[in-house]
């Protein structure tokens, strides 16, 4: 079985070059790693010269798409049976990262599977606990049969870290490209509804955890409720804010639990945000050009 991993970069740092590292460590090491680096300037070219399964391939910023640049990547790929995909911040936990993520096609009715994000308590405690309760401790596989208990969280796939069985990746006809965020749920939610599984190892682990203030917040959330309600189906037949209902509860619980009631009103105060972004994204064709301009984190997804 072929494994190609493709990573797309943008001024790449520390935290990327550790993730080389530690890929390079790996039980089971993937056959190539692609990089698709945003700007060739920006991109030190000795990072890679230790590793002699990297190569990179370099586009313009106005070229970047998160579904298209990535299915650019898998095109790259001819000989993969699993298509892997990584984000280039998010850093393999240990040597068993790859080997437990692609366990899961073992199971022939699992056509994607991601791996658990985890957070350093010490740099960032909210983001520690809440990754816990969307990454849990416990691995599952998702089918359609999951709608009604899970909603859309049963469409639920990362590409900070996931894997794509090839043939079927080919069969949805790969990422869309054109998307503004989310291609990875809605390659999942295609899967789904064509009755296939969705894998989560829990044992796959990456840290992965980001320092957003609360304006990127409600950015965020906005464009993810864009990619929604821009491709349709059963995004828009399941529930969603309930699940995020019940986070926010079982997270100020936790907080008061652990002593730490001071980080509260930042918690509060940046789900407020993002529940206003995600408000306003579901309703986004209500709105002048000029907010959703202002809203969105992505400009050129709205160029004709």
């Amino acid at each position: 079985m072929v494994i190609d991993l493709i990573i797309p970069t943008y001024k790449p740092g520390d935290k990327f070059q550790e993730s080389l590292k530690r890929l390079a460590l790996q039980t089971r090491k993937p056959d190539r790693i692609i990089l698709v680096n945003t700007e060739a300037e920006f991109f030190d070219e000795e990072m890679i010269t230790p590793y002699d399964n990297v190569e990179v391939h370099h586009i313009k910023k106005e070229e970047f798409d998160h579904g298209k640049t990535r299915d650019y990547g898998a095109s790259l790929a001819k000989e993969a049976d699993i298509l892997m995909f990584m984000t280039d911040d998010a850093i393999p936990k240990d040597k068993y990262m790859v080997e437990n993520l692609i366990k899961a096609f073992d199971d022939p009715i699992v056509t994607a599977a991601y791996g658990r994000q985890m957070a350093d308590p010490e740099k960032n405690y909210i983001e520690y606990y809440t990754r816990i309760f969307n990454y849990p401790l416990e691995s599952r596989v998702k089918t359609k049969e999951d709608l009604d208990t899970l909603g859309i969280k049963t469409f639920f796939c990362s590409n900070v870290c996931s894997a794509y069985r090839r043939s079927e990746y080919d069969a949805m006809g790969g990422f869309e490209h054109k998307t503004i965020f989310n291609e990875d749920m809605i390659m999942a939610s295609k899967m789904i509804e064509d009755g296939k599984a969705v894998a989560y190892q829990a044992d796959a682990r990456v840290w992965h955890w980001h320092d957003y203030k609360a304006i990127q917040q409600l950015h965020r959330n906005f464009d993810l409720a864009v990619s929604q309600v821009d491709h349709g189906g059963l995004f828009l037949k399941v529930r969603s804010e309930s699940e995020g209902v019940k986070m926010v509860i079982a997270t100020i619980k936790h907080l008061f639990k652990k002593g730490k009631i001071y980080l509260i009103p930042k918690y509060v105060i940046d789900t407020g945000f993002k529940l206003i972004g995600y408000k306003l994204g579901r309703n986004y064709k209500k709105l002048p050009k000029w907010m959703v301009l202002k809203l969105t984190m992505n400009q050129t997804y709205w160029k004709a």
